[in-house]
Formats: C-alpha cells, sequence, structure tokens
C-alpha cells in the first residue's frame, strides 16, 4: 500500500513539475488551434457588426459636417456586408451555418470613432485574416482562401483611408466619392480604376458611394 502511495505521489509531482516552467511560472494549457469553420464564423460576425458599426459613424460624420468621411464610412459598410456574405457561402460550404452576435455600435465623435474604425481594421488586417489564411491554405479550402484574401486587402485600405481623414479631418468636410467592387469589397478613390486589383473583375462591377 505505501508503495502504491508513492508511486501516485511521484506521479502527481511529475505532472505538476511539467506544467511549470523554466521560469518557475505555471504554464496555462495551450488552446486548441480552431478551425477554418470556427474561423469563418469570426469574421462573419466581425463583418456583420463592422456593416452596423460603420453605418452608424456614417450617420454621425453627415450630422457633425463631414460628409467625406460619411461617405467613406458607407463605402466601407458596403464592403464590410460584402465579405459576410461571401464568409456566409464558405461557412454554408462546409456545413454550416452563418451565426452573428450584432450589437448596438458605441457612437462617439467623428475624430473618435475614426481612431476606433483604425484600430479594428489593423488588427484584422495584419493579425486575424493573415492567421485565418495561413489555416485555410494549411487546410486547402479554396473558397475560405479566397474570402479572407479579399477582406484582408480591403481592410488594409479602409485603414490607409481612415487614417487620411483622421490626419486632415477638416480637409473631409467636401463630399469625395468611393467605388467598392461588388465582388471582392475593395475600396478606392481612384475613378479611373479600370480593373479590381485583387479579383481583376472590370470598372462596371463597382459600385459607387458619396
Amino acid at each position: 500500500m505505501k508503495i502504491k502511495n508513492s508511486l501516485f505521489a511521484l506521479a502527481a509531482l511529475a505532472m505538476l513539475a511539467g506544467s511549470v516552467s523554466a521560469g518557475g511560472k505555471t504554464e496555462a494549457p495551450k488552446k486548441p488551434e480552431a478551425t477554418t469553420l470556427e474561423n469563418l464564423q469570426t469574421a462573419f460576425n466581425g463583418e456583420s457588426n463592422a456593416k452596423v458599426r460603420y453605418a452608424a459613424f456614417a450617420a454621425k460624420a453627415e450630422t457633425e459636417g463631414y460628409l467625406g468621411v460619411a461617405g467613406l464610412f458607407k463605402a466601407a459598410a458596403l464592403s464590410e456586408s460584402i465579405h459576410a456574405a461571401k464568409h456566409a457561402k464558405a461557412i454554408e460550404a462546409l456545413g454550416g451555418a452563418p451565426k452573428a452576435e450584432v450589437k448596438t455600435p458605441v457612437v462617439k465623435t467623428t475624430r473618435e470613432n475614426l481612431k476606433e474604425a483604425i484600430k479594428g481594421e489593423n488588427h484584422e488586417a495584419k493579425k486575424m485574416y493573415p492567421d485565418f489564411l495561413k489555416k485555410a491554405e494549411a487546410d486547402k479550402n479554396q473558397q475560405a482562401m479566397y474570402s479572407f484574401k479579399g477582406a484582408m486587402a480591403a481592410e488594409k485600405m479602409h485603414s490607409q483611408y481612415y487614417a487620411k481623414a483622421l490626419a486632415n479631418l477638416k480637409d473631409w468636410k467636401t463630399a469625395r466619392k468611393f467605388l467598392v467592387c461588388q465582388t471582392c469589397g475593395y475600396t478606392t478613390m481612384d475613378m479611373n480604376l479600370k480593373v479590381c486589383p485583387v479579383c481583376s473583375q472590370p470598372r462596371e462591377q463597382f459600385t459607387e458611394i458619396q
């Protein structure tokens, strides 16, 4: 009996030692890697909320007289809705059902809203979508890869435009025109654009927003 108890005690100590790092700190169990389906659901939820948030930000910008910023947020809202739709199709292709918990957005001043928007877009373009894309590539899921790539490229442009507006907010009181690709959501102010640089769709496939 004493031998058994000793063995149990040694086993317990071994397990405890395995959970402690070289620095003496207890290491938390590693979280399992999310599946591509889970990543698509996360992206779908994020884009669905972004659409509602940017629509609210656009309305606020209009009331404050920043017509150019209002147009930018409207264009971004349309872009996010396109991303959400593409993610939804990829989710359904994997046998899932798109789900989103859309929350009422917190609307502040246009300056603050732009800062919040930049923060969100940078996270998606630099961290979230690159990670999701890497997993989709490992899974060889072409539809998810295409959906993630398109969204990532658009988020980068949104962030750049938000930063430009924030840097010279007074210059954005004048209305401005934007083009949004109906296929991938790419957003631009280049009215001379002939072909989408992301998905190669012709100019006719873009929607003009002001």
